[in-house]
This record gives structure tokens, sequence and C-alpha cells, in this order.
């Protein structure tokens, strides 16, 4: 069960992440605040923008790859974060970070949707939120404690690591729950 669930824990895991270790990075590089701001609206606004049109795709073409396929672009831009030392780097990464959030984020949801008998659907989908919402508490702790031990560059690669990780688990176990139309 756990390993099923892993992936909805991650993707706040790594909200917890650009929230709170990303801007203590990019103050360290010396950005200013308002460069911190536009770094931070870029993720959620990619992300809101994006899981519009990624929730109707996975509606046509099946939930797996999209996860898949956003977990992976996750990592690669939380790498590209931890590489990244200016803003136009940094804020390429926030793009890509938020198109692979909205890949993820409401095919996550969706998939308990398929998967649920509609009689305990709505018990399922606060199972999920409790892991997923759990995150955020994960994300944080490790992250600050990673950061307090060995740098905001180690914590953000480690996350990197795991979300890579998250994303290569559900490619070998996760199998389709929606038929492809």
């Amino acid at each position: 069960m756990v390993a099923r669930l892993t992936p909805a824990w991650r993707t706040n895991l790594n909200d917890a992440l650009a929230w709170g270790i990303f801007p203590l990075l990019f103050a360290a590089h010396g950005l200013t605040i308002g460069q911190i701001g536009l770094l931070a609206a870029l993720y959620p606004a990619v992300w809101g923008l994006g899981q519009i049109a990624t929730g109707w795709w996975s509606d046509r073409i099946g939930r797996k790859d999209l996860i898949t396929a956003g977990m992976l672009l996750q990592a690669v831009a939380i790498a590209l974060v931890a590489a990244g030392t200016t803003l136009p780097v940094w804020a390429a990464a926030q793009v890509l970070l938020g198109a692979g959030t909205a890949l993820v984020y409401p095919t996550l949801l969706a998939v308990i949707g398929d998967v649920a008998h509609p009689a305990w659907r709505a018990r399922a989908v606060g199972v999920y939120r409790l892991w997923r919402d759990g995150g955020f508490a994960v994300g944080a702790l490790l992250a600050g404690v990673l950061a307090d031990a060995y740098g905001l560059t180690t914590a953000i690669w480690a996350v990197a690591a795991l979300t890579a990780a998250a994303g290569l688990l559900v490619a070998v176990r996760m199998y389709e729950t929606h038929p492809r139309s």
C-alpha cells in the first residue's frame, strides 16, 4: 500500500522544497526579493494553468504515462535548480517544475476515481489526501534536516533523486487505470 501511495506524498514534498528551501538558495546567491518572488510565482502559475489541459489529456491517453513523465520532469527541474546559479536557469527550472506538477497533480487524483468504487470513493480520496498532504511535513522536515546538516544544494539534490526514484517506481509498478480513448 505504501509503495502505491509514495507518489502522493512525494508531490507535496516537492512543494515544501519549492516554497521553503528554494527561496533560501536564491537569496544565498544574491537574488532580490522581487526576483525571488518572480521565481516563486512561476511554479504555481504554470502548474495551475497547465493542469487544466493535463486533466483532460489524461482522460484521453491514460494516466500512467503522464504521471511517469511528470515525475521525471519534476526531478529534472529540481536538479536544474540545484545545478543552476542564475535567474534565467532557475526560471526555466520553475517552469519545468510547474509543467511536471501539472502532469502529476490532477492525474494522481483521477487514478483514485478510476479504481475506487463510488460507495467508498470519498474515503479513498480522503486517504489519498492524507498521504499527499503529509508530504508537506515530510518534505519540510527532510529538506530542513538535510539543509542544516549538508547544505541547501544537497537537500535539493536529495529531493531530485527521490522524485526520480518515485517516477521510475511508477513506470515499473503502476498499472494503467484508464483505458485510452
